[in-house]
């Protein structure tokens, strides 16, 4: 596929919530890719009629590419929705509608008919609520590694310009969305030894990084004080860091989060590893929610998303602020140029 003009699937996600008002908002802005969108035309139009913004549809030709040149112009790739939603009123209803424009982006990605999928916001209850299937939908990441077949995938959050720091701040996680009482036995070698060894080629492939260096989060409340406050620190983390630093990886101890994420320590790193979501992600989104990215890496292609949610109090409304998708889509560009560089 040419480089000089990249194609990015979009999906807007829930259609109650804010991602067909994003995506809307997205057209009116020019872009040096070609955006497709996965989504139904109808509600898209709705949703351009409720802002007062022009949209203008076209069927997406994946022998053609065209930049996004702004002007309401967007391409698409219909997707069928039994009944528009008011905005700000999720239904399970629409689940299917959700899955199947997901399912969509993920066969032509896998085509290599687009270059990248960003994502937009869903709600995983309506989701689990409205599907007939006995997989429960834990969140995007996991899905797309089941879709594809990847062993496994790893969550890593960005933002390029967070304030008081002089460097991107990128936070990547050991386990994704699991209840906090499942974590520690999901704290294995195998997993911190595979995210690693994803998160540090991620480094260097994606984001030409020489020499990464990453700083490794505890589980423990103090890195689990010599072992007095747990010894998942002991048994499990460190040796796998000390195995992986013979490797040439340049790797912290297992360190506590409470100091590991203060600009002394994050000044000289390239990217942390958080153990479990909450861990990592709430200090992430304090330095830069609204403009950071979500990323999955591992994927046999490129995906990033928003770091929000549906937000279906301000669906409809035009208040939404688009700066996180906009920086989605640019870290889809980005890394889109950076693999075939490869």
């Amino acid at each position: 596929m040419s480089t000089a003009l990249p194609t990015i699937a979009i999906t807007p996600g829930e259609p109650a919530g804010i991602g067909p008002d994003l995506l809307v908002q997205l057209a009116q802005l020019p872009h040096h890719a070609q955006l497709v969108a996965f989504a139904n035309a109808d509600l898209l139009a709705d949703r351009a009629k409720r802002l007062s913004l022009p949209l203008e549809l076209t069927s997406f030709n994946t022998d053609c590419r065209q930049a996004s040149t702004g002007q309401g112009k967007l391409s698409i790739v219909e997707s069928d929705l039994a009944v528009i939603p008011q905005p700000g009123q999720g239904t399970a209803a629409s689940a299917s509608y959700v899955i199947n424009t997901l399912d969509q982006a993920i066969e032509h990605a896998k085509r290599q008919q687009v270059d990248a999928l960003v994502t937009g916001p869903i709600n995983k209850h309506l989701i689990n609520t409205g599907t007939s299937t006995t997989q429960h939908f834990t969140g995007h990441t996991e899905y797309l590694a089941q879709q594809t077949a990847t062993p496994r995938v790893v969550m890593m959050l960005a933002a390029e310009n967070p304030p008081h720091l002089p460097q991107p701040l990128r936070v990547a996680l050991a386990t994704t969305h699991l209840p906090l009482r499942d974590v520690p036995a999901a704290i294995t070698y195998e997993t911190i030894e595979q995210t690693l060894i994803i998160l540090h080629q991620a480094l260097i492939e994606q984001f030409s990084i020489a020499q990464p260096r990453i700083l490794i989060c505890g589980l423990n409340p103090h890195a689990g004080e010599q072992g007095d406050l747990g010894s998942e620190e002991i048994d499990v983390i460190q040796p796998c860091i000390e195995a992986l630093r013979t490797q040439g990886f340049d790797l912290s101890d297992a360190m506590p989060a409470d100091t590991l994420f203060t600009s002394h320590h994050l000044n000289q790193a390239d990217a942390v590893l958080a153990m479990y979501h909450d861990q990592g992600l709430p200090v992430l989104k304090s330095h830069g929610f609204g403009e950071s990215v979500n990323i999955t890496l591992g994927l046999p292609f490129i995906r990033t998303s928003v770091d929000h949610g549906t937000a279906f109090d301000l669906a409809g409304t035009g208040r939404a602020n688009i700066g996180s998708l906009q920086a989605a889509i640019a870290c889809a560009i980005n890394l889109s140029a950076k693999r075939y560089e490869h």
